[in-house]
């Protein structure tokens, strides 16, 4: 697999405890969204037994001049390294890699349903999709906590808003989420049933935490879905 070097431009914060990091685009690097790269540290000061790199999904669309990936930060010696990464400092990338990608077929409807930090390739391929304006027609459920733990909500919200074909629909499942006007509680099948004339139809991705991928596959094969139409990718933490 090719491996590309590049310079991170910035990083922000776009959720608690969330950062998303901008790297310059290698000008022979192509990826279909929904793909991941490795991102691999250069003689980091630290390091553990999973060694200096991890595989992140990209975030940003294949269009863009900039590649970004966003990640939970928690307390792991990579994720330590990265956070702490200034402008300037040069990393490796290698990749693409992976098929959680839209499919060729724009008749068939996606279903999007993820939770957390699974957001990343999500974004990729809805933004990447209503781009396109190719008609397909597109749901998001998106379960956070609490809606500052849920990154790029409002841009997402805003780019569903002036799209008639896209429905976003974000859930928050913390006891108290004062002022929330949206959803709350778990993706379940009533709450499918509110946005989707025909649960069996459309094509579905199932991405972020593995008991969150678990349960929605199983809460579809209940509802009789196909596993042929169910793409899934887990987020388990690092």
């Amino acid at each position: 697999m090719a491996s590309y070097p590049i310079i991170l431009k910035r990083k922000q914060q776009v959720a608690d405890g969330t950062l998303a990091f901008y790297f310059d685009k290698p000008a022979d690097f192509v990826f279909k969204a929904g793909q991941c790269v490795r991102l691999v540290l250069i003689d980091p000061p630290e390091t553990d037994e999973e060694g200096n790199g991890r595989i992140l999904s990209l975030a940003s669309v294949p269009a863009d001049a900039e590649l970004m990936v966003a990640t939970r930060i928690r307390d792991s010696a990579f994720k330590r390294v990265l956070s702490g990464l200034a402008p300037g400092a040069g990393l490796t990338l290698k990749g693409p890699y992976g098929d959680f990608v839209l499919p060729a077929d724009t008749r068939t409807p996606v279903v999007f349903i993820t939770g957390g930090i699974g957001i990343t390739p999500v974004r990729s391929m809805l933004l990447q999709a209503l781009s396109e304006d190719d008609g397909r027609h597109l749901v998001l459920f998106y379960a956070n906590r609490r809606p500052q733990d849920a990154a790029f909500l409002d841009e997402l919200q805003g780019a569903c808003k002036g799209a008639p074909r896209c429905t976003l629909v974000a859930t928050m499942t913390a006891p108290s989420t004062p002022g929330w006007q949206g959803e709350r509680g778990y993706v379940d099948e009533a709450m499918l049933a509110r946005y989707l004339d025909d649960v069996q139809a459309p094509l579905y991705f199932l991405d972020g935490p593995p008991t969150l991928v678990a349960a929605m596959r199983a809460m579809l094969g209940r509802l009789g879905v196909a596993e042929d139409r169910l793409r899934t990718e887990e987020f388990a933490g690092y």
